[in-house]
């Protein structure tokens, strides 16, 4: 018996990783000239193959490239889709601010090159989960806005609801920054958006772009933004500083229930271990009787 069928929910129906703000500079060069973001992707890649977790799709929320150089975007590519190619998952890549649309289109999607500036939208149909990616960049700048043809654009899209609903990942997130210069780089005219998708079957919106792990709500519906893989910004930093530490790196696991989504916020790194029940613990536990899990869990918590 699976461990998810021990309560009251039944196992999830989807399984999706969220991850953002890679940030990779051409000729792996260090971010800052001390940050090696190869390393933490690296790194949030090996322990998700090491958990034994086969998700239906690895999503990332945009600035995969600093500098939009196409030797960045190969480098992080090849890294994703190495591991996706071992999970036997998708990718789906999301435009940030960071990002130049035609490497991105070149390098990640690998479309030809062709003439095509505009919006880098995309719908993927995974098991009936719908996941809309909403191209919420400004070339040439760092704030983030949608316009009116791509809500035109999303209307039509949400018009048909997915058999499972569908999830909104964009990387500018319709939530308050919990750092106050950050808000000036946000997502503009907001209430526009929020008339398209409240009331559809939006079930939850991934962002990136604050670079610290954080949540809210907009047009009645939850927001997950994933912390970034490459720095974080310390949202306890004293007030009007913006300061972004090597550290606190992490990634989500977004669960798709029946009548919820759950985001599960995994740090990067090795961690002393303090309690551990093994995959033996596990085996005598399933056999027991709930009253019997319950006396067991007890004696070993």
């Amino acid at each position: 018996m699976p461990d998810e069928d021990w309560g009251q929910y039944s196992p999830a129906s989807h399984l999706l990783v969220h991850l953002s703000d890679t940030h990779f500079l051409g000729a792996e060069r260090p971010l800052f000239g001390a940050v090696d973001t190869d390393s933490t992707v690296q790194r949030a890649l090996e322990q998700l193959e090491r958990s034994g977790l086969r998700p239906d799709a690895i999503v990332l929320t945009g600035d995969i490239a600093d500098r939009g150089e196409p030797d960045a975007y190969r480098r992080v590519r090849d890294l994703v889709e190495a591991a996706a190619d071992r999970l036997g998952t998708q990718v789906i890549w999301v435009m940030g601010n960071h990002d130049e649309r035609t490497a991105f289109r070149t390098e990640l999607l690998r479309e030809e090159e062709s003439a095509n500036t505009g919006p880098v939208d995309a719908v993927f149909d995974i098991r009936g989960l719908r996941v809309i990616v909403l191209d919420t960049s400004v070339p040439g700048y760092h704030h983030g806005e949608v316009s009116d043809e791509q809500l035109a654009w999303l209307a039509g899209v949400l018009a048909d609801p997915a058999p499972h609903g569908s999830l909104l990942a964009l990387h500018h997130p319709p939530v308050p920054t919990p750092t106050a210069l950050m808000s000036i780089l946000e997502l503009r005219d907001q209430p526009r958006l929020a008339e398209v998708i409240a009331g559809s079957d939006i079930r939850s919106i991934l962002g990136g772009h604050m670079h610290s792990a954080t949540t809210g709500q907009f047009a009645g519906i939850p927001v997950s933004v994933a912390a970034a893989t490459c720095y974080t910004l310390d949202p306890s930093a004293p007030r009007r500083e913006l300061s972004g530490v090597d550290g606190g790196q992490s990634f989500n696991l977004v669960r798709v229930y029946e009548d919820q989504v759950v985001h599960s916020h995994v740090p990067l790194g090795a961690y002393d271990v303090v309690t551990h029940f093994d995959a033996a613990f596990l085996d005598r536990f399933a056999s027991l009787t709930a009253e019997e899990r319950t006396e067991a869990f007890s004696r070993h918590a």
